[in-house]
């Protein structure tokens, strides 16, 4: 155990820009006390000392501000950014080399027992204030975006945000987010509707034109909106076509 206990100070070290050395983030950083704190809180778990488990698990709440229930399952090299607010729930599972910020919940829904909250891939990015409720799984490589909302099962190597939250693959690049920490450049699912709406709406006046054999009198095409489409393509930076599903 210890010696996963230095494992996850030193990727914590790595991935952290702010981090200047591995001893700093084992005396300082609270993401990994309540990393440290679960690990020990889960043996009892395990052993059926539930009484104990859950005890240090309270008393890890109390110093960090994050609860874990010592029955989630947590992988190596777990990130909890800041911390403050998280709450990972007794059925959750994360895995491998994952990053966490702030005010994230991996919780459940209803009362029903067994397996009710989610099972989180390797290298998934949940970005702050993210709430992801109920008993499905979060492909790997995956990335949730800031105060979305997710009810439903992700697939890998997809960015989701919104609330509820939708999905948007990023066709076959594949990234690292919890390595790479971005959670700006994400592709917004509500921008690129409009913009095939605005794409639709210019194909039809322009069919409608060619029908009535030319400009009718009183209507006015307005040359912006002709231009509008390929904006939302150079905003978007990716090519927009109608049959592109999210």
């Amino acid at each position: 155990m210890f010696k996963q206990f230095i494992e996850d100070a030193k990727s914590i070290a790595q991935r952290d820009p702010a981090a200047t050395s591995v001893l700093e983030v084992i005396f300082l950083y609270s993401g990994f006390h309540a990393v440290c704190f679960h690990r020990i809180a889960h043996w009892f778990y395990n052993k059926n000392m539930r009484f104990i488990a859950r005890f240090i698990s309270q008393m890890s709440r109390f110093l960090t501000g994050i609860e874990i229930h010592p029955g989630a399952k947590i992988g190596k090299g777990l990130f909890i950014d800041h911390g403050m607010g998280v709450v990972i729930g007794e059925t959750a599972e994360v895995g491998d080399n994952c990053t966490i910020y702030h005010n994230v919940t991996l919780g459940g829904t209803g009362k029903d027992k067994g397996k009710r909250h989610p099972t989180i891939g390797n290298n998934v990015l949940i970005s702050t204030g993210a709430k992801v409720l109920g008993p499905f799984k979060v492909g790997d490589n995956s990335r949730i975006g800031a105060n979305a909302v997710v009810l439903s099962e992700v697939e890998p190597n997809t960015t989701v945000v919104g609330v509820p939250g939708r999905a948007v693959r990023r066709g076959d690049q594949k990234i690292v987010p919890s390595i790479e920490l971005d959670q700006i450049h994400i592709p917004d699912p509500v921008a690129q509707e409009l913009c095939r709406l605005k794409q639709r709406l210019e194909s039809l006046e322009k069919e409608l034109l060619e029908i009535r054999g030319g400009e009718p009198e009183g209507m006015k095409t307005n040359p912006v909106s002709y231009g509008m489409v390929e904006e939302c393509e150079l905003e978007m930076g990716k090519e927009i076509t109608d049959d592109e599903t999210l």
